[in-house]
């Protein structure tokens, strides 16, 4: 399985995870994980299905086909843990 770092998370948003974890008896990495599956997998709501539908229709491709950027890669940085 691959792992993710998330840099930068707001101290709100990573508190409220941590209580959202443990009324759920979860761990934050369980919890993290349940979130984002949960996101990848749901269904589209009927207002993103719309408009799905209406960029299908564009004329071309059925659809837009963007350039992807060119990805950058960080070197890690020193979490000072050792």
């Amino acid at each position: 399985m691959g792992s993710l770092m998330i840099r930068d998370l707001d101290d709100d948003v990573k508190a409220r995870l941590r209580v959202r974890a443990a009324t759920r008896g979860r761990s934050m990495t369980a919890e993290v994980r349940a979130i984002l599956t949960e996101a990848v997998n749901a269904e589209p709501t009927p207002a993103r299905r719309t408009l799905l539908d209406v960029f299908a229709q564009l004329p071309g491709t059925g659809g837009a086909d963007l350039p992807l950027p060119e990805r950058r890669v960080e070197p890690a940085r020193d979490m000072g843990w050792g």
